[in-house]
């Protein structure tokens, strides 16, 4: 009989849904979920409720302070941190102490500070930190990593990379815990730390410069009052005539409302904050310049408020040219029956059936210097973010098995990714580029 590893998991908010069905179910003969922490139990009740419905006996219970003793007390080989990204540091270093390896969702941790903690345990503890970076597994990922590692394009010389969020997505960071930088690093570390994990990993290169513009330029209430969008609703779950597409209803998603809505009289946290309000501190726009330790270079931006949701990175290489464009969702639209936002079209076609609506699709073509342009097929994926989340769990889950691309990620590709946002949001601070050296992260890069 195989015996299977002993899991605990600390935060159990909508990003923990991936972790647990997995453990639950298709990975259920190798994992077991012994115990679990957040800081709200309403959604431990919710979470125990689903399981139980699952036939899964409900793990044991206990407080995030109390991480170290939980790993001694129920015998765990590995904690996984799905908890607010400025907590994730905290918790690894105290998993690693404890004796259990951790696994993390990006981002790795939000500060200096926290990169060095963790560079110092992971090193006297021997422990291993995994970061799930589920984007690097998506098949047209993967495509356009196996194009620039044939040599195809030649040697990188520099990337486009743009990545659009739309007003479902790009809109609900500004109405989280994520709108306060100090909690999430902002958009450079907790939403970018993807795309720069994806640009290090496709050019096998890490950071060494860093220049950063951007602001907080259409969401906030600076932004909402030069458009003259007058007063607005503190939340969105209320009945108000004062509510707008911008306006997230968690009564209108069940998983929503039982996560958060129910879950309020506990801790007091509200998921649904106006986007216009005063005080928020990440910006909504912003570009880069990030220059590689071999010579390539990147320019990036990021947008958190288009109507169309994905991304396109150009590949230049000394032979020719490479070209990935991403339409992952094609718009936001307002449906006639209920007058709120449908953020998934697709599901909705009576909806989308009108002159100039994008196709979502994916596309990566290929030109070679004096040649014709070449399309590149892209194998299909199922699932979230591209078809990359199963692919992830099964490497998290059973172990990492002969892969010449490298797709499971180290705690080390973590700092590289978040050092980009580190010393972008420095070099928005002061106007100046940075460089990676300058931050003394306490880890080879």
């Amino acid at each position: 009989m195989t015996t299977r590893t002993r899991y605990a998991i600390v935060g159990t908010g909508s990003r923990a849904h991936m972790y647990l069905d997995a453990i639950a179910g298709a990975h259920a003969d190798v994992a077991e979920l012994v115990a679990w922490a957040d800081t709200n139990q309403g959604r431990l009740d919710y979470h125990e409720a689903r399981l139980a419905a699952q036939g899964v006996a409900a793990p044991a219970r206990f407080a995030p302070a109390d991480l170290a003793a939980a790993v001694a007390a129920h015998a765990i080989d590995r904690v996984i941190v799905t908890s607010p990204d400025f907590t994730h540091a905290g918790y690894i270093v105290t998993a690693l102490e404890a004796g259990a390896d951790a696994i993390t969702e990006k981002p790795l941790t939000t500060s200096e500070d926290g990169v060095r903690a963790i560079a110092e345990a992971a090193e006297r503890t021997g422990r291993s930190v995994t970061i799930t970076f589920n984007y690097r597994y998506s098949p047209r990922n993967t495509a356009l990593k196996q194009v620039i590692a044939s040599g195809e394009i030649g040697e990188v010389t520099s990337v486009h990379f743009e990545w659009v969020l739309d007003t479902a997505h790009g809109a609900d960071y500004f109405r989280r815990w994520h709108r306060q930088k100090k909690n999430s690093g902002g958009l450079l570390i907790h939403k970018a730390s993807h795309h720069f994990d994806l640009v290090n990993w496709w050019l096998a290169d890490a950071p060494s410069r860093v220049f950063a513009s951007g602001g907080l330029r259409f969401y906030g209430a600076d932004a909402a009052a030069s458009r003259g969008l007058g007063a607005r609703p503190e939340r969105g779950s209320v009945d108000s005539p004062l509510r707008d597409a911008f306006s997230l209803d968690l009564r209108d998603d069940p998983q929503l409302k039982a996560l958060y809505y129910d879950t309020e009289s506990h801790d007091g946290y509200l998921r649904d904050r106006d986007v216009f309000d005063p005080g928020i501190t990440i910006e909504d726009n912003l570009s880069l310049v990030v220059d590689y330790a071999r010579g390539s270079s990147m320019s990036y931006s990021l947008n958190a408020h288009s109507p169309w949701e994905g991304y396109t990175v150009h590949v230049n290489g000394t032979k020719g040219r490479a070209e990935l464009s991403v339409i992952e969702r094609g718009a936001v639209i307002i449906s006639e029956d209920t007058g709120r936002p449908v953020v998934d079209p697709s599901a909705h076609p009576e909806l989308v059936v009108h002159e100039g609506a994008r196709p979502v699709g994916e596309r990566l073509v290929v030109q070679k210097h004096f040649e014709l342009a070449r399309e590149v097929p892209i194998p299909a994926g199922e699932g979230g973010h591209g078809g990359g989340d199963a692919r992830l769990l099964r490497d998290v889950f059973l172990g990492v098995g002969e892969d010449p691309y490298g797709h499971a990620a180290t705690w080390v590709d973590g700092v590289r990714s978040v050092a980009v946002g580190l010393a972008g949001n420095r070099s928005l601070a002061t106007g100046d580029a940075v460089r990676v050296a300058e931050l003394d992260l306490g880890v080879e890069l």
